[in-house]
């Protein structure tokens, strides 16, 4: 469905401007009233990762007058297999920092807004009030809830994209002409069904793909032109090479935006709505979580221990505790996991970062394995504080 442009143009462009714009300016359907258009827009991205990094860098080029950015990460190495917006010199600074450099090289006439802190329910609000349009590139449930109810109950759109290894998908989110993140998803995954991009990879291109496509649905909802994803979620499956969109209708008895709403304000716990970790696992990791110094300690004392990685066979290859047996976690979940358990040892399982390896305790609790453990903070902690020569990802 079309829909009336979502901001008014602005006075005029000056010469710079047009000689900049000119290629769009020439498009009928943009024209000197619709660069106006993106003129006179604020635009919020939250994240500057993956999806970040494209929609921000897009965005400028494009001429939109304001851009902020949230975001309050620093520049990791990892990131930049597809954080094309920061380069090797940005390792260790902040993100939102870095992206705003790059967005002012890219485009020096845009007005950059950097909010270097965390989204929470307390300032969610109040930030996005500044902005016309969000552009959401966040990875986790948490956020992405919390984004769309903050959208929903200020009457705001947002464009919405997500990733993992070679699948992306994005839509348009506007309550007031369909529906909103809660239509199409009314409740999270159980916790530990879903993995993260951290925990699963992507492939970095396919970051540039959703992204891009998020900022032609923001210039099209900014100036009024074309048919917006509103209504409709769009699939991409890079290694086929297709896309396909599925309609999405507004659900009446949605508890956010349907006819009797019941979620009239914010959650005040995004985190425990979205299950960081299953109760059942939260139970079975309270007094049995060590850290990866005291694993350390065990080994180093010679004590009779079975350590396990349930992390997936690829994130093996990349870095490993030395000696542990790797068991992917979805083998405990079938319980298959649980006949290569040695019966005389003490079970020590650890993951990337702790909450796969509290999933797979509450399992091993609940065959016997009374004494098992498992590592605060997995992988990453190891690397941390017991040995920082071996690589982080």
């Amino acid at each position: 469905m079309s829909l009336p442009p979502l901001v008014e143009p602005a006075d005029e462009l000056t010469v710079d401007e047009v000689r900049r714009y000119s290629r769009h300016l020439i498009i009928p359907d943009v024209g000197m009233a619709g660069q106006k258009r993106l003129k006179n827009a604020k635009v919020l991205c939250v994240g500057a990762g993956g999806l970040g990094s494209p929609a921000l860098m897009y965005l400028a080029a494009a001429g939109v007058g304001t851009l902020g950015i949230i975001d309050f990460d620093v520049v990791d190495e990892s990131n930049l297999q597809r954080q094309i917006i920061h380069g090797q010199s940005d390792v260790g600074r902040l993100k939102a920092e870095s992206a705003a450099a790059s967005v002012r090289e890219i485009n020096p006439l845009v007005e950059v807004v950097i909010h270097n802190t965390a989204l929470t329910t307390e300032n969610v609000m109040e930030i996005f009030s500044g902005y016309d349009l969000i552009v959401d590139g966040t990875d986790n449930f948490a956020t992405r809830y919390m984004v769309n109810d903050a959208a929903v109950l200020l009457g705001k759109p947002y464009v919405w994209g997500s990733i993992y290894r070679f699948d992306g998908q994005a839509s348009v989110f506007w309550a007031e002409h369909g529906p909103c993140y809660r239509c199409l998803y009314p409740e999270p995954p159980p916790p530990g069904m879903v993995p993260s991009c951290a925990e699963g990879g992507v492939l970095g291109v396919l970051c540039a793909s959703i992204g891009s496509i998020q900022v032609n649905e923001a210039i099209k909802l900014l100036t009024g032109i074309g048919d917006p994803l509103v209504g409709r979620l769009m699939i991409y499956d890079a290694l086929e090479m297709k896309y396909r969109d599925v309609k999405v209708r507004k659900d009446p008895e949605c508890v956010l935006c349907g006819k009797n709403p019941t979620v009239t304000e914010l959650l005040e716990d995004y985190e425990a709505f979205c299950g960081a970790i299953s109760d059942e696992a939260a139970e079975a990791a309270s007094g049995s979580t060590i850290t990866a110094l005291e694993l350390k300690g065990m080994m180093d004392r010679g004590e009779n221990i079975f350590v396990v990685d349930v992390r997936e066979p690829n994130e093996y290859e990349i870095v490993s505790i030395p000696g542990a047996t790797l068991i992917p976690k979805g083998e405990f979940l079938n319980g298959s996991a649980l006949e290569k358990l040695p019966q005389d040892k003490k079970i020590v399982l650890h993951c990337k970062s702790g909450a796969r390896s509290a999933e797979a305790l509450a399992v091993v609790k609940s065959a016997g394995f009374s004494d098992a453990v498992h590592v605060g903070g997995g992988v990453l902690s190891w690397v941390k504080t017991v040995d920082p020569s071996l690589p982080s990802y």
